[in-house]
């Protein structure tokens, strides 16, 4: 599945006419160039979980970071890392429900 069409899912799924209207996502670009993904996790399964945050920099264009903390996911990367940041949010996402319901 294209990570974007996942996102849309996520976010679809989070939509019960209260979440909407206070949390979200943003997607934005960063000077260095890059990619920022901020992911409201408020009022979601995984809104008490922590990750410190992780830096990985293979170069100066191939880097990727990320955190939760504060109910906010945090991911940043290198200009063709935007696929790669969903992916990992996914990654965290799903791997962090099946703990909870399992």
């Amino acid at each position: 599945m294209d990570m974007i069409d996942w996102l849309q899912k996520w976010y679809l799924s989070r939509c019960d006419e209260d979440w909407e209207h206070e949390y979200g996502v943003h997607i934005d670009t960063l000077d260095n160039p890059g990619w920022s993904v901020i992911i409201d996790l408020s009022n979601t399964e995984i809104e008490d979980l922590e990750i410190q945050y992780t830096l990985t920099e293979k170069s100066d264009v191939d880097w990727i970071g990320y955190s939760i903390l504060n109910k906010t996911f945090k991911g940043v990367g290198g200009p063709q890392k935007l696929n790669s940041i969903i992916s990992l949010f996914k990654e965290i996402w799903e791997t962090n429900c099946k703990k909870i319901y399992h």
